[in-house]
């Protein structure tokens, strides 16, 4: 895989929550460490994501947040 994104992090996945268009893919890329991303249903699919399977999150931003309280 070539990709021009920079920020590119491999794990697990540890769930899938579906919804009735998008689902919420949750990847473990270390224990206790893990990103959330929201993917089409489609998607979920052609990609072949299931619980336990290897998978990416592949950040391309120009901007990132951060905040406080």
């Amino acid at each position: 895989m070539k990709i021009s994104a920079r920020n590119m992090l491999n794990g697990k996945v540890k769930s899938i929550n579906e919804g009735s268009v998008n689902n919420e893919v949750v990847i473990e890329l270390s224990p206790g460490v893990e990103i959330t991303s929201v993917v089409t249903k489609a998607s979920c699919e052609n990609l072949g994501l299931v619980v336990g399977g290897d998978a990416y999150a592949i950040i391309k931003a120009s901007n990132v947040m951060v905040a406080v309280d």
